[in-house]
């Protein structure tokens, strides 16, 4: 495996920042969803323990995907993302339609 640079180790910790960032939030957002409705309904204590325990577990498993998601998605290192020949076969284009490059 090769070394990484400043600028993939930087994109890196703010891909995991926002993936942990966006899972918080949406992991928040389902266990209100699913816990209030202990506040709307008469239950009994039992059933609001349960309720509130299918919320945590709904809400670890939408934090989870969420991770998986933006992470699996986010391409590896320099020599083994998926882009890098994107790159390089953008650099040699033309930078305007209908020209040709200087060292063509």
């Amino acid at each position: 495996m090769g070394r990484r640079s400043q600028e993939d180790r930087d994109a890196m910790t703010v891909e995991i920042g926002f993936a942990l960032a966006t899972g918080v939030l949406l992991a928040a957002t389902a266990f209100v969803c699913v816990g209030a409705t202990t506040l709307y309904l008469d239950l009994p204590r039992a059933a609001e323990r349960v309720v509130l325990l299918g919320g945590a577990v709904v809400a670890a498993t939408v934090f989870v995907a969420r991770l998986v998601d933006v992470l699996w998605g986010f391409p590896r290192g320099v020599t083994g993302r998926p882009d890098a020949q994107h790159r390089t076969r953008a650099a040699d284009q033309p930078s305007q339609p209908g020209r040709t490059s200087p060292d063509s």
